[in-house]
């Protein structure tokens, strides 16, 4: 049965940008039926608008933002050479083969296992791919062009272009230039593969789609598109749909298969989902979700329109989220530019020469990661949404003893704040079940964290978490405590008062667990004076020494961030002023740690001791220095912490795997040491080579879990550009200082703007040998604050809309 043809409108050659304000109105057009956040997992969705105008950058302007690369990606390799796109919940890992194009797509919502709510005998939940769950794949689609093999190939290049959130792969085969587009839609929910050529040559081949959960693949009834459906063990369905079409020659459903024959042009359009929804009083289900049925409505609607028309709704989409950070930190040399990215990393590694526009799009790229993998669905876990199979380590799950949060402290810092929704969706539809298990399982006989008092209230979480409600490994008592300082930090920013409301259970939650938690012992200060203190019950400093230390310099930290954001949320919003005074009179007699007389180190644990690993990954008892910041070099801190701090990070060293690389270089950044802060950027640049810790020829981080072996962990991609932020400007509520720990590599002449600053504000700033030559502070919220550089400080004042330009701060 043949599929009727729809005419595909090629993209004009001629630059049609807009000016920026025709460009703002269009894809504030385009964007307005998929704001973030609206749409929460696969459903039905009205038409998005389309642009006018096209909304393409010119070569020129794209040029600055792309990543390139001479050779395809193997499919055996498609964790470290694959090129991702994603539209928020669908995530793509691309080959880019001539022959047999290859996408491996993951829906972030594919999760196997459930609640999980039961512990074994040591006191641990269950941890496997069952019961506690993993993410899965979807779906793998091959297009398979035979005539098209690498060999024939000349002038193979293709490119990521970030800016656009588009793939480009061109080449020559006998004096005909072939080009293919991939790109994630949000708008059409949908991935889009668009084959054009020129010099008269045409496409023949086959478009396959297959589960990867041994589902069966068939032909719509109208013989219009493929697609297959199912249900995992645990219940929840699941299905994709693939269409083609050309303006040209022929393209028809064929069996199991799409076949197509002498096409100029080949439009290919998949999509698929589940029928995941985000409320625990449903049990995360749509019962009445069909998911293949919609995977088919999505695809043929999409059809309904131009590849140009598709490319044109996707990029005014992406590009007005990704235009609003823009960074430069200087000019690389002629040479450097001329490497496609993976000679770029050796070179950088080899010569060890500043490359300082490619560590700008480094940057970037994690922000075009965020973009891709963090819009109306799931937040990221350990792989985000890009896997390469169904056994992704540690069930690419959300650890909330590091790696959750560090996958969103860019977010607010470049200029993605939008994107922080989902982070703070999960933790609150998340939270009646994790109330509910709390309650009933913490205080478990067999829970060696349970509280000593026998009280219970609130909430908490294990260290590992699903979309379900669930939890594994172990108990994670103070996970409540860090969740909470990443949502509370989203506020510094925005200023949000209403989103301040939305999260006031969870904090207030954790806040009543803590109370019941803490226990009262008795310490002697250095004058030999004794006091009762309030500390932590028995824990684990993540992920070493004692399991059952009392006191740990992690918890306790966390829970004087935790009380005293409570009361500025209890102050903002006019309530619960009683018990806000209760926890005052908590937090003024929680135990702070001290300098350790044998080491001189700040103690991890409430011991002299070192009772764990000295240069371990996690830096669990600097969470003061970063992400809080009750430790700070401007002379508020007490010098002995202060060196004691600074002491124990240089004991924990500058090579490690690379998030714990950029933690090290967020903390540097704070102690305003520059250059230790750039070199750990620089050291998870370097290329993975045979699974070694650094970076892969896609730039994904490599984690390197045994010699030979190495595995994709996604928050080094995260936390590195945070690092290059916090490089550039330092702020907490009423502070902000500019150029903090600017290297030297960098401070010839650069410029950023959009960086958000907690507080309410967002910083531009321009500089020039060191020197800040221009800095504007726009309020999106805030109204106060002191900013400081060069030495030079001014008291800004400022109402929410309005704008300050500062100059004369070097």
């Amino acid at each position: 049965m043949e599929c009727s043809t729809v005419d595909v409108q090629h993209t004009a050659a001629r630059d049609n940008t807009p000016s920026r304000r025709g460009f703002l109105a269009l894809a504030a057009a385009a964007g307005a039926a998929t704001a973030l956040g609206g749409l929460p997992a696969f459903t039905a969705s009205a038409a998005p608008l389309r642009p006018t105008a096209s909304p393409m950058l010119s070569a020129a302007d794209a040029a600055k933002n792309q990543l390139w690369w001479g050779a395809p990606g193997s499919a055996k390799s498609m964790i470290e050479q694959g090129l991702p796109v994603g539209n928020g919940r669908l995530g793509v890992l691309a080959s880019n083969d001539p022959a047999d194009e290859l996408l491996m797509i993951t829906d972030a919502t594919l999760w196997t296992g459930g609640l999980n709510d039961k512990l074994q005998s040591d006191g641990q939940f269950p941890y496997g791919r069952d019961d506690f769950g993993s993410l899965t794949m979807l779906a793998q689609l091959t297009v398979a062009l035979p005539d098209h093999d690498l060999g024939n190939v000349n002038n193979y290049r293709r490119t990521l272009d970030l800016a656009q959130g588009l793939i480009t792969t061109s080449y020559d085969i006998s004096g005909v230039t072939y080009r293919r587009q991939i790109f994630a839609s949000r708008p059409d929910d949908a991935v889009v593969l668009y084959f054009s050529q020129q010099g008269g040559g045409s496409y023949t081949g086959t478009v396959s789609l297959a589960g990867t959960h041994g589902e069966s693949t068939t032909a719509s009834s109208a013989g219009r598109y493929t697609s297959f459906g199912a249900s995992l063990a645990n219940g929840l369905k699941y299905g994709a749909a693939v269409t083609a079409y050309s303006g040209t020659g022929r393209v028809r459903v064929d069996g199991t298969s799409i076949a197509f024959s002498g096409c100029k042009d080949l439009t290919v359009v998949v999509s698929g989902g589940t029928n995941y929804v985000p409320d625990a009083a449903t049990k995360y289900r749509d019962p009445s979700l069909a998911p293949e049925r919609l995977a088919g409505t999505k695809v043929l609607s999409a059809a309904g329109h131009s590849a140009s028309t598709l490319l044109h709704t996707h990029v005014a989409d992406f590009r007005g989220v990704f235009g609003q950070l823009d960074i430069d930190l200087g000019t690389s040399s002629a040479a450097q530019r001329e490497l496609d990215t993976l000679e770029r990393l050796r070179a950088r590694h080899r010569d060890d020469v500043p490359d300082p526009e490619l560590e700008a799009a480094y940057l970037q790229f994690g922000r075009y990661l965020m973009i891709s993998g963090s819009r109306g669905s799931l937040p990221m876990g350990l792989q985000g949404p890009w896997l390469d199979g169904n056994d992704p380590d540690w069930m690419a799950d959300y650890h909330t003893d590091v790696n959750l949060q560090m996958n969103y402290w860019m977010a607010d810092r470049a200029g993605l704040s939008d994107c922080f929704d989902a982070f703070a969706d999960y933790c609150l539809v998340q939270l009646p079940d994790w109330t509910e298990v709390t309650q009933r399982l913490f205080n478990d006989s067999t829970n060696r964290y349970r509280n000593s008092s026998g009280k219970i209230a609130g909430w908490t979480v294990a260290i590992s978490t699903n979309p379900y409600g669930g939890g594994g490994w172990w108990w994670h008592p103070a996970g409540n405590a860090w969740i909470c300082q990443s949502l509370f930090e989203h506020y510094e920013y925005t200023q949000d008062r209403a989103y301040l409301k939305k999260i006031y259970p969870l904090l207030k939650g954790a806040v009543q667990f803590w109370e019941a938690r803490l226990i009262t012992t008795t310490v002697t200060d250095a004058s030999g004076a004794e006091r009762e203190v309030l500390i932590a019950d028995s824990d684990w400093s993540p992920e070493q020494g004692p399991l059952d230390a009392k006191g740990i310099t992690y918890a306790q930290e966390l829970v004087w961030n935790l009380f005293g954001n409570y009361r500025t949320a209890t102050e903002e919003l006019a309530r619960d002023a009683a018990y806000r005074k209760t926890v005052d009179g908590l937090r003024a007699r929680l135990y702070l740690p001290v300098v350790s007389p044998k080491t001189g180190w700040l103690e991890e644990w409430m011991s002299p001791d070192n009772l764990g690993e000295t240069t371990h990954r996690h830096l669990s008892p600097l969470i003061g220095l970063f992400p809080g910041d009750r430790i700070r070099p401007d002379g508020s801190t007490p010098k002995d912490i202060l060196d004691g701090a600074t002491a124990l990070l240089t004991a924990r060293g500058m090579n490690s795997f690379g998030w714990a690389n950029a933690w090290r270089s967020l903390c540097w950044a704070r102690l305003k040491n520059a250059e230790k802060a750039y070199q750990l950027v620089v050291n998870n640049l370097k290329p993975s080579v045979n699974g070694s810790n650094g970076s892969a020829m896609n730039l994904f981080d490599i984690y390197e879990v045994e010699t030979g072996r190495g595995i994709f962990q996604i928050e080094a991609n995260f936390g590195t550009p945070a690092a290059i932020v916090e490089m550039l400007v330092y702020s907490r509520p009423g502070h902000i200082e500019l150029l903090p720990a600017l290297p030297a590599a960098w401070a010839a002449s650069g410029s950023v703007s959009g960086v958000g600053v907690r507080g309410g504000f967002v910083a531009d700033l321009s500089w020039k040998n060191g020197k800040v030559t221009r800095a504007t502070l726009k309020s999106v919220g805030g109204r106060e604050t002191t900013v400081v550089a060069g030495g030079a400080s001014r008291k800004v004042s400022l109402k929410p809309g309005e704008s300050v330009t500062l100059r004369g701060l070097g």
